[in-house]
């Protein structure tokens, strides 16, 4: 069975490596012949890294490999039983490239989209299989990550929805289906406590404070700042926007430190600077 990954970002590489471990034949395509070099340098030296530690063996890491290819082409989704769209999280991007999809794919093709929070029946609006499309949303990084968010559109079929279910068992998920409102769940519950957390940073107390409270309060393995550190202040403060907007409450409310740290360029540990400094190697420092 053939499955397309559209996005070669860090997100649908994940899931493309994924599909590719789990025994699917995967083309991971992306317009952007410098995200596909990263893509396949990165999981080679991941896989050369098992391989060395003995996690792996070279054949198993060339059987793997040689299921996964990349494209810079729509039209490779030809094909593939279902086509995974892990593209930026913009309403219009995800609505082109499903444009794009649509017309390509065959059309049996099953089309789900990665977002985390936007709205399943209008990117399926664009295609001329709404009935064929609904939300899979992985969580970062998608090979360790064991749930997924199963999210239907107003006019998501049955059969649909079941082979999807089959789909995300089949590559080793765990599923929970999550209402079409934004945010779906985890999301929904989790980012406003991390902006809870920054409200508690902007009034005066310490990030290590509110991360230790909540790591051994809680057990949480990862405190709240920390979290917002490592998914990015602006992937953050623009997940809390979404909430805000679509449910026009004022709990859902951005902290506006979020929004200053943002246009100071503290997007978190990618930038070296967020709550907390960060080394080259993305490790903390103060």
């Amino acid at each position: 069975m053939k499955a397309a990954v559209v996005g070669a970002g860090l997100m649908g590489s994940g899931i493309a490596q994924t599909c590719a471990q789990a025994g699917f034949e995967v083309v991971n395509i992306d317009t952007f012949p410098s995200a596909i070099d990263k893509a396949k340098a990165n999981l080679e030296a991941l896989f050369a890294r098992k391989v060395t530690k003995g996690s792996m063996t070279e054949e198993k890491k060339e059987e793997i490999l040689g299921r996964l290819t990349y494209s810079g082409s729509f039209e490779d989704v030809k094909g593939a039983a279902i086509v995974i769209e892990a593209v930026p999280e913009k309403i219009e991007i995800k609505k082109d490239t499903f444009r794009k999809v649509d017309e390509a794919a065959d059309a049996d093709t099953l089309i789900v989209s990665n977002t985390s929070g936007l709205s399943i029946s209008e990117i399926a609006s664009v295609t001329n299989r709404p009935d064929k499309v609904m939300g899979v949303h992985f969580f970062y990084p998608a090979p360790v990550m064991k749930l997924v968010e199963l999210v239907r559109g107003l006019v998501t079929s049955n059969e649909t929805y079941e082979k999807v279910k089959e789909f995300a068992g089949q590559i080793g998920k765990t599923t929970v289906d999550a209402p079409e409102y934004p945010g779906f769940m985890v999301n929904r519950i989790l980012v406003p406590m991390q902006n809870e957390a920054a409200f508690m940073v902007m009034e005066g107390s310490r990030p290590e404070d509110v991360d230790n409270a909540m790591k051994l309060g809680c057990n949480h393995p990862m405190g709240p700042i920390e979290l917002t550190d490592f998914v990015g202040i602006d992937t953050m403060l623009a997940t809390m926007t979404g909430l805000y907007n679509g449910f026009h409450d004022s709990k859902y409310r951005p902290c506006p430190l979020l929004e200053t740290m943002v246009k100071a360029g503290h997007l978190g540990k990618k930038t070296g600077q967020g709550f907390y400094k960060y080394d080259e190697k993305g490790n903390k420092i103060s």
